[in-house]
């Protein structure tokens, strides 16, 4: 079977562009009123409208972004579903991380854990994008450690930094400290190795994340 010549300069610098744009929605520069057109973002990156649109294809391929008017893009904005939708899935899957976890840890795992909360919650600045930095590191963690590339790779989907970032940003209305949470009672119920107690106080941590979402959504 023939396939199409690969080239790596302009997959390169589509992977570029890609990155300018999630930079721009984690600090905000782009909104959900805002109408990305892609004649325009390459004029003002100064290269070809090519990587421009391979990379608001690809945001729009992962949920990041929806098709607007005449082929231009907006940041897609979820619904109260779709909010639901995602914490139980986040609660699907880091439940499960939990339950291996509180069977199969080890000491050098709880110390990593206790570790990587004191450093992500030790803020020094603390705007809406440390906060959500702070408890997406702090949540991949648990993940790693469980040790399950396919658990993994739902983690990242769920929680993809430019698709995720808005809504946690709602947040701001509300109170960023209450974010974070209490993640070392995560790690203190996956030191103890009961695996049920470790679901359960997990799956009521992340409904704790999504009444919070609820609240910034309807604040704002």
């Amino acid at each position: 079977m023939p396939f199409k010549s690969i080239q790596p300069d302009r997959r390169r610098l589509a992977d570029e562009v890609y990155d300018e744009l999630i930079e721009a929605i984690i600090n905000r520069d782009i909104g959900l009123e805002d109408i990305l057109v892609q004649e325009k973002l390459a004029s003002e990156m100064k290269i070809s409208r090519t990587p421009v649109r391979e990379a608001l294809m690809r945001l729009a391929q992962e949920g990041v972004l929806e098709v607007s008017n005449r082929g231009s893009f907006k940041l897609y904005r979820m619904g109260d579903g779709e909010v639901k939708e995602l914490y139980q899935s986040r609660a699907a899957v880091e439940g499960q991380c939990a339950r291996i976890l509180a069977v199969r840890h080890t000491a050098e795992d709880i110390s990593i854990l206790r570790r990587t909360v004191e450093r992500e919650e030790n803020l020094t600045d603390q705007t809406v994008r440390t906060y959500f930095e702070a408890n997406r590191n702090i949540h991949r963690t648990f993940v790693e450690l469980a040790q399950n590339r396919f658990l993994l790779d739902m983690f990242n989907m769920i929680w993809g930094k430019a698709q995720v970032f808005p809504l946690f940003a709602k947040i701001e209305q509300i109170d960023l400290s209450q974010s974070l949470g209490d993640h070392m009672r995560l790690v203190d119920v996956i030191e103890r190795g009961d695996r049920i107690e470790a679901l359960e106080t997990f799956t009521n941590h992340i409904q704790d994340g999504f009444d919070l979402q609820m609240q910034g959504i309807h604040a704002s």
